[in-house]
């Protein structure tokens, strides 16, 4: 996706990090830059309200759902050896979650 404008900031790399900025995930420097771009590119703007839109109906209606501590545990962990660049094993997350 591209207006076909060049911009500072590379469309595909404003798309590739749209999470991130979503969900305020990244250093002030580079909001202000992908910010800076959806001024300035319509169908990069366009996208982002999408996931906007998508991410608020999530939140609305399964918002309240707990999830289970064995599940969310499971899950830090594994986020946890992401960042210290450990090896995560192949198998599914959600199948080992289900055999809990």
């Amino acid at each position: 996706m591209s207006c076909g404008e060049p911009h500072e900031t590379d469309c595909s790399e404003v798309l590739d990090h749209l999470y991130e900025f979503l969900d305020s995930e990244m250093p002030d420097v580079d909001r202000d830059k992908f910010q800076h771009h959806f001024e300035e590119c319509h169908p990069c703007l366009e996208k982002y309200g999408l996931e906007q839109a998508v991410k608020k109906l999530v939140k609305r209606c399964c918002g309240h759902d707990d999830v289970p501590a064995d599940l969310r545990a499971k899950v830090m962990g594994r986020i946890e050896l992401i960042r210290s660049g450990g090896t995560v094993p192949e198998h599914d997350v959600t199948a080992a979650a289900r055999e809990s």
